[in-house]
């Protein structure tokens, strides 16, 4: 049974994942691996080669309508937990039937710059802004299949993360499983 994606139906966009954003419009970033040119003696030239894990800085813009006082919290210099929650059409080729699949994006933005938009009657403000995006994570059916976040060093496409060896090379996931039996410890003596 072949399904074939038609189209997002709507979408909702949440801070904290309560605070609903109002009417929106989203760029997503660029996922971008970082690269570096290959030449010298041996070779017929040069090539580029991804380096695994390691990305580019990235961005999202989300537009609005008018100004509003969402858009204006987002100005604030802190990080924002941004969801977007989306209905999205496929439809079977071979019973012409729809089906809507739920798609979650997930980001942790800080503002980089705010265009406050127009003013002119019987129009739209056209505000928008452009965020850092220090983390994003995609959900399809209700299943993680893209997680980055280079400040905690993870690359996880389609359940593998490709910086997973390079964690323990570095001995970072160490690092991190005695910052968490830390934390533990840490609450279960104000438990008692």
């Amino acid at each position: 049974m072949a399904n074939h994606d038609a189209l997002i139906v709507n979408y909702a966009a949440y801070e904290s994942e309560t605070e609903f954003l109002g009417t929106t419009s989203a760029d997503l970033p660029d996922i971008e691996f970082l690269s570096e040119k290959i030449s010298g003696a041996g070779l017929g030239g040069e090539f580029e080669e991804i380096i695994i894990g390691q990305l580019s800085a990235m961005t999202t813009k989300l537009s609005f309508r008018t100004i509003t006082k969402r858009a204006v919290k987002l100005l604030e210099p802190t990080e924002h937990n941004v969801t977007l929650l989306v209905a999205q059409q496929s439809v079977n080729t071979v019973n012409g039937n729809a089906k809507i699949i739920p798609i979650k994006h997930v980001l942790k933005l800080k503002p980089k710059k705010t265009n406050l938009g127009k003013v002119a009657v019987m129009s739209t403000a056209d505000v928008s802004g452009e965020y850092v995006t220090l983390y994003y994570a995609l959900y399809i059916n209700g299943k993680k299949v893209t997680e980055v976040d280079p400040v905690n060093f993870i690359c996880l496409i389609n359940g593998k993360n490709y910086l997973s060896n390079i964690n323990n090379i570095l001995g970072l996931n160490k690092k991190k499983q005695k910052s968490k039996k830390k934390k533990t410890t840490k609450k279960s003596k104000k438990k008692k």
